[in-house]
């Protein structure tokens, strides 16, 4: 008997063009993509542009709560919050009873299954509350052998393109130091947004290293495949709901 096809939609916590969402999606290599899920990535219809602060912060809550909801209205059968900043991830738990994950809790916690330190390799030091949130909410801050930056402005529309050579560098630069002179055994893209220099730094680098987005698709079609979503007592369903503040 063979099983149905299930939805799981990726949301980007910002607004990006179309040819954008091309390239989030091309995170996903095709020998990773399965017959039986179907993939949908979307973007908020507003709010964040760049996730430079805590006002970014929550703009990005607000909008990726208004997406998760569509998205399951639709029918979609878990969401995966495509960025690190692991936008509305607690508010969806507690309004929705499909799946929901996040790419920086994910990954954390699978760095921790792979090695005893590791760190984070970003682009730019404004991200680093993303990362200091998930580690306090985790409780996971004497496992951070160190976050680096490259100190490059993301671009959420054109990734990484055209800025390879120099980047990828960069960031191989940073990692190794991360793992000579931090001591970390473990080494984690800071961005979704970053996926372009996974293959060049995972084998450059002699630690696992981990791509964000394809591990959190990867967790969240394990929670299909198992029948499992977020406990209803960690995330208790909201006694009155007001999606009609959003226009739902």
């Amino acid at each position: 008997m063979s099983m149905r096809s299930r939805k799981i939609t990726m949301i980007v916590p910002v607004p990006v063009p179309p040819e954008a969402l091309d390239m989030f999606a091309a995170q996903i290599p095709p020998a990773f993509k399965r017959d039986d899920i179907e993939l949908e990535f979307v973007a908020t219809r507003d709010g964040a542009r760049i996730l430079d602060s805590y006002y970014e912060m929550t703009l990005a809550d607000a909008f990726v709560l208004e997406a998760g909801i569509a998205a399951a209205d639709r029918g979609a059968d878990a969401i995966c919050i495509n960025s690190m900043s692991d936008s509305a991830l607690n508010a969806l738990r507690s309004r929705l009873d499909i799946p929901v994950i996040g790419p920086c809790q994910s990954t954390f916690l699978t760095a921790c299954m792979l090695g005893k330190k590791f760190s984070v390799l970003t682009m730019w030091d404004q991200w680093r509350p993303l990362y200091e949130k998930t580690l306090t909410e985790q409780g996971l801050h004497h496992r951070l052998a160190s976050i680096r930056s490259i100190d490059v402005r993301p671009d959420s529309s054109e990734l990484l393109a055209g800025k390879e050579e120099v980047v990828f560098a960069a960031l191989e630069k940073e990692g190794k130091a991360a793992i000579t002179e931090d001591g970390a055994d473990v080494v984690i893209l800071g961005s979704t947004t970053m996926h372009q220099s996974y293959d060049y730094l995972k084998d450059r680098l002699p630690v696992p290293v981990l791509n964000p987005g394809l591990i959190s698709l990867k967790i969240c079609e394990m929670f299909l495949d198992l029948g499992l979503t977020q406990s209803g007592t960690a995330y208790p369903a909201p006694e009155h709901t007001n999606d009609a503040a959003f226009g739902l």
